[in-house]
């Protein structure tokens, strides 16, 4: 795979100290550097990124001053993550890349297009806005990459998408990556793609994931928040927590902030800013726990999670692995903890029993999880 790489890039997997390149890597860079559509699907924290990446830098020619690739994701945190990777990748070349985000400062991004970047990476109401302005040319576009591309492909992005890819010419690859893939959405990929080539990668020996152990606390609905503070002051935790109702995120954030607990939230309807300084904050350690919705957190690689919370349930089986897949990254070890009520158990030990993952009750005992009838000993004793 790396031996057709341009040197500048060899050079720079040489300098990152990957060992080998992972199975989605392997599978989809010499098909995609032969010009081909694609349509990927393999599990997060399996080297996505680069498996696009890589043969995205190949393919630029860093003397044509116009716009030759843009990359697609639905929220601006994923696309200010991958925006880091490109720069890192192409440092020592002359290509040049910018990122076009809603909600950021519209003056600022038009100063940023007159630079003549060769690759955007965007989110796709705003570049297409910009289209529609003619401040962005996608005429001489040769490939079209998105990222989580079952987020983009969902009814409130959809037409946002076929339009975009509608603006460059026939002769564009496109090229679709994402942890899961419903029959549905692969229906509307086949829609923007060419006879593409369609990879399934199951698991990865190569990316090394580490032990997930998954497991459930039985409460009310109420008491979520209760059993949610006593995650939040576990020993050396850095834990990511979802919620699905953006209303329900400030409640919490109020009654632990008035507690002195160590959170930040994060979810689309925040500034950018905000959104920028809660990620950095938690990514650094300065905050033990993040609460966010899934449209804010998906995609993210956010180094040593060690626990994913699910304050509400999933709503469907694959936003259970995408949420999931947030820890126990690159060989580290991490637990999923799911707070459920009764109803949400039978839903929770049915998502289990298809994905073949162990599942364990789990209560507090002195601050500690522990098994019940761990419990049971202690409290004879």
């Amino acid at each position: 795979m790396l031996t057709n790489l341009k040197p500048n890039l060899q050079e720079a997997w040489e300098k990152s100290g990957f060992q080998h390149p992972t199975s989605i890597q392997e599978a989809a860079v010499p098909i995609i550097l032969d010009g081909k559509d694609v349509i990927a699907e393999s599990p997060t924290g399996t080297g996505k990124t680069l498996a696009y990446l890589l043969p995205l830098l190949n393919k630029i020619d860093d003397k044509l001053p116009a716009l030759q690739a843009v990359v697609l994701a639905s929220s601006q945190e994923l696309i200010m993550q991958v925006y880091q990777e490109f720069q890192k990748w192409s440092e020592g070349s002359a290509i040049r890349g910018t990122s076009i985000i809603g909600g950021a400062n519209v003056k600022r991004q038009l100063e940023k297009l007159k630079k003549r970047p060769q690759v955007i990476f965007a989110t796709p109401g705003r570049l297409l806005e910009l289209i529609k302005q003619k401040k962005v040319k996608m005429h001489e576009v040769k490939m079209i990459v998105l990222d989580e591309g079952d987020q983009l492909l969902i009814s409130e992005h959809l037409n946002t998408v076929q339009s975009i890819v509608k603006s460059t010419m026939s002769d564009r690859q496109v090229v679709l990556f994402s942890a899961t893939m419903k029959p549905g959405i692969e229906q509307q990929a086949m829609g923007i793609t060419k006879t593409p080539e369609v990879i399934r990668i199951e698991k990865d020996e190569a990316a090394s994931s580490g032990e997930v152990e998954h497991i459930y606390f039985l409460c009310e609905q109420r008491d979520k928040i209760k059993l949610l503070e006593k995650i939040t002051r576990l020993d050396d935790s850095k834990s990511l927590a979802f919620i699905n109702d953006i209303g329900e995120i400030e409640v919490f954030k109020e009654k632990f902030h008035f507690k002195e607990l160590s959170t930040g939230i994060l979810h689309s309807d925040m500034k950018k800013l905000e959104r920028q300084a809660a990620l950095k904050a938690f990514r650094d350690g300065k905050m033990k726990m993040l609460i966010a919705t899934d449209v804010a957190a998906r995609g993210l690689d956010i180094q040593g999670v060690t626990h994913v919370v699910q304050i509400d349930f999933p709503k469907d089986i694959s936003q259970y692995v995408h949420r999931s897949g947030r820890t126990g990254r690159m060989g580290a070890n991490g637990t999923v903890i799911s707070l459920v009520t009764e109803r949400e158990e039978r839903e929770l030990k049915r998502y289990c029993r298809e994905l073949n993952l162990p599942l364990h009750k789990r209560v507090f005992y002195q601050g500690n999880i522990i098994a019940e009838e761990q419990r049971s000993q202690k409290l004879k004793r």
